[in-house]
């Protein structure tokens, strides 16, 4: 199994308390922190707005700005977003922006791209929230124009969404076949049948039934489109507390939910808890519950898991035994 990890980037209120001079300290040194250690990637959220919105002044930093600056300040990780929202950016500009970010790293840039689905930072930065099936269709007609861009140097498509007319996306990314694109989201209708004609990763979540469902589903539209099932590896993100003990899991959830509480308030501070105490915290545990829960979903055909550990920026000895112990666990068979 491969192994990614989010860096803090104040989405998800996890920089409250640090002074926003400090932030790029901070996420910097986790950046370096996981290129000297055993993760093979590490990723940033593609968002404007906190979630839960809670204050207009906490601070979340633009993915493609920290996916740069990561490209010049690391060696070694490969660069990804978790996920791009397609309708966010004119594909072509984008196709460029991640071609130019792939040089600077060496050739270690990842495309996960989406649908989107924050309605609140849509309508407040001016794209309005079109219906789902719209949301798609341009998703499905970007992914096309990068493709084409990082193959062939260019793009034309004269679509019902987006239009380009021989743009050119020079230099092209380093990685032979251009820079490999994740398709995030588990609509079985479209979203995974773009998976099956696009993708070379995917990403969704839920239940290990689910996963399993999700993965047939996938395998059939890749035999409806004669594509390579096996060659697509199946990703899934994981909200991570890890403690030596349960007491040790319970005093770190404690202390995640005492840093936050003063900025959300109780409502949206039990609403950010849930994804660590509810029934889809998966990954919260100690290191053999968690490599436990791994282990059964690589068994099901899960190759890589990406991590988000909500008290990275405030405290790593989490990230360290999560690299100490549970990475090898999954890594030797």
């Amino acid at each position: 199994m491969r192994f990614g990890m989010f860096v803090p980037q104040g989405w998800r209120h996890d920089l409250v308390g640090i002074e926003p001079a400090e932030h790029w300290d901070t996420m910097r040194g986790l950046a370096e922190f996981a290129d000297a250690g055993p993760w093979e990637s590490i990723w940033v959220y593609d968002h404007f707005h906190t979630v839960p919105v809670a204050s207009e002044t906490e601070a979340t930093h633009e993915a493609w700005t920290l996916t740069s600056a990561y490209a010049a300040t690391t060696s070694r990780v490969r660069l990804g977003q978790m996920c791009t929202c397609m309708s966010y950016r004119n594909p072509a500009y984008l196709a460029k922006v991640a071609a130019t970010v792939d040089v600077i790293s060496g050739g270690r840039v990842e495309m996960a791209i989406g649908g989107g689905w924050y309605e609140h930072e849509w309508r407040a930065y001016g794209y309005g929230f079109p219906p789902v099936g719209e949301r798609l269709a341009r998703l499905r007609e970007g992914v096309d124009i990068m493709r084409q861009a990082w193959t062939t140097g260019s793009a034309t498509l004269d679509g019902k969404h987006y239009r380009v007319d021989g743009a050119i996306v020079r230099p092209l990314p380093l990685q032979p076949g251009g820079i490999p694109i994740w398709i995030a989201g588990a609509g079985e209708k479209v979203t995974l049948r773009i998976a099956a004609q696009y993708a070379s990763y995917t990403n969704f979540a839920g239940s290990i039934e689910e996963f399993v469902h999700r993965s047939e589903v996938l395998r059939a539209h890749c035999e409806d489109l004669g594509t390579d099932f096996e060659a697509i590896t199946r990703s899934t993100n994981f909200n991570t507390v890890v403690g030596v003990d349960e007491a040790d899991v319970a005093r770190r959830l404690d202390t995640i939910e005492a840093r936050v509480a003063p900025y959300l308030g109780p409502a949206k501070t039990a609403e950010y808890m849930h994804a660590f105490r509810g029934p889809e915290a998966f990954a919260v545990g100690t290191p053999s519950q968690v490599a436990a829960m791994l282990a059964e979903r690589r068994e099901r055909g899960l190759g890589y898991a990406i991590h988000y550990f909500p008290e990275a920026a405030f405290d790593r000895s989490g990230l360290e035994l999560f690299a100490r112990e549970v990475i090898p666990a999954l890594q030797e068979r």
